[in-house]
């Protein structure tokens, strides 16, 4: 079950990685693997929607009450993963997001899958904190290289570089590593 990085506050993403992330997403999904992520805008919804076409099943992990749609942009999308998939929080009915609670979920999804993919992050972003988990729990740890001069892929290259995170450009890639656990 991989989970995919998520980004806070203002959206930082690139057109190619919500692309590598939804075909990711979609693969994996298709191939039974549940896709398991935040429900925030850019990687989150790419990968959230590249599983949902795909009919596959697919996790949002609140920050928030599950009957609190946040953000509020993307209530369509999360009504489509219950509909196909898992609302979950930890956070009882009616609790609205504070910036704490989403360091708070991530590792909630950690523990829920077995290996994170890490598509977009910067070295600052929420999304290292989530794979620190990730590898703290001695999930399978991977990410996506991006180009040398994108703040980015910064994050995506320190996992590599420092946490020995298995580099990964194709969903191919995610899958043969999966089958290995």
């Amino acid at each position: 079950m991989p989970s995919f990085g998520r980004h806070r506050g203002i959206a930082r993403f690139t057109a190619d990685g919500s692309y590598v992330a939804a075909d990711m997403a979609s693969a994996l999904a298709g191939n039974g693997w549940a896709v398991i992520s935040g429900g925030a805008f850019g990687i989150d919804a790419a990968a959230h929607r590249g599983a949902l076409s795909t009919d596959g099943p697919t996790i949002a992990v609140l920050a928030c009450g599950v009957d609190v749609p946040y953000p509020a942009g993307h209530a369509g999308l999360l009504d489509a993963i219950a509909a196909q998939g898992l609302i979950a929080s930890e956070w009882p009915p009616g609790h609205v997001v504070s910036r704490l609670r989403f360091l708070e979920r991530n590792p909630i999804i950690a523990t829920l899958a077995c290996g994170t993919v890490v598509v977009e992050a910067g070295q600052r972003s929420g999304t290292l904190n989530a794979a620190r988990h990730a590898k703290d729990l001695g999930r399978l740890l991977m990410a996506v290289p991006g180009p040398v001069t994108s703040a980015q892929s910064a994050g995506c290259h320190q996992m590599i570089r420092d946490w020995h995170a298995t580099l990964v450009t194709s969903p191919a890639d995610v899958i043969q590593q999966l089958q290995r656990l």
